[in-house]
């Protein structure tokens, strides 16, 4: 871990938070998400003071996970297990989450300079809140189908930033990686995409220059949170058969709308 006497850095602005940088990292299940935050860490440990807090439905599978890999201090990684859905957690209702990150920065005498939000594994339309994480990462995977990053979503269209994940998966899943980032790009705008493989050097350093560039503008307090949005409302059908001497079919259908946060808080200028 890097001496904090001896780490060098940009001068925090007056106006910089008086804490570390969260930024949080979600996607579906399966798309890479504790493997990216471990290359993170790998990467960043030498020269950043770093904490992770992760989020499992009824595990701390991630985050024994990451210590078992090694990436940093077992102490330095924490736990939250949801209990239900993990947009719950990291948008409903974020205190288990803020509790998390505030006691391992207390823990460290506030000498964390970024700390790692893990969402569990959700589906597209899953995002952070703004009030726990300061910028986000949403994360496909190339096994996951090359046509879902067209498929759009809050996360997908505008998460500060779109990892297409496992693009050296391409040829052996019949997916063209090259169409794929580009319809992201496309679903996106001007938003970054980065198509992103642990086999491929300059995808990492792409990653780690947009990193850097976000703790930057953190330090100098210019780094104003995004909401990308709540998730859609979405509809469960349920069909029901009783065999009571005669059948009868039953559809429920129920709306789930959620409503906060739905305009952004501010605006990025990359």
């Amino acid at each position: 871990m890097p001496d904090p006497s001896t780490t060098h850095g940009p001068t925090p602005s007056p106006t910089a938070p008086a804490r570390a940088l969260r930024l949080g990292v979600c996607g579906p299940v399966g798309t890479g998400k504790s493997s990216l935050i471990a290359l993170l860490c790998r990467e960043l440990s030498e020269r950043l003071e770093l904490g992770v807090v992760t989020n499992d439905i009824y595990t701390d599978e991630d985050a024994r996970f990451l210590r078992s890999a090694g990436v940093l201090d077992a102490d330095r990684i924490r736990a939250v297990e949801t209990g239900a859905c993990p947009h719950t957690a990291i948008r409903d209702d974020i205190t288990a989450n803020a509790m998390a990150i505030e006691e391992l920065e207390e823990d460290y005498e506030h000498r964390l300079e970024m700390v790692l939000v893990e969402s569990g594994g959700d589906n597209l339309t899953a995002t952070f809140s703004p009030a726990l994480v300061d910028v986000q990462v949403f994360v496909l995977d190339v096994a996951g189908g090359g046509d879902v990053a067209r498929k759009g979503g809050p996360g997908i269209e505008r998460a500060d930033l779109l990892v297409v994940n496992k693009t050296d998966l391409g040829p052996f899943v019949g997916v063209d990686v090259p169409r794929m980032v580009a319809d992201a790009t496309a679903a996106r705008g001007d938003r970054p995409v980065i198509g992103l493989s642990r086999t491929d050097r300059d995808s990492i350093d792409r990653l780690l220059a947009w990193v850097d560039n976000r703790l930057a503008e953190h330090r100098a307090g210019s780094l104003v949170p995004v909401d990308p949005g709540p998730m859609a409302a979405h509809s469960h059908a349920h069909s029901h058969e009783h065999d009571h001497g005669h059948e009868h079919g039953h559809e429920h259908g129920h709306e789930h709308g959620h409503v906060q946060g739905g305009e952004p808080v501010g605006v990025h200028h990359h």
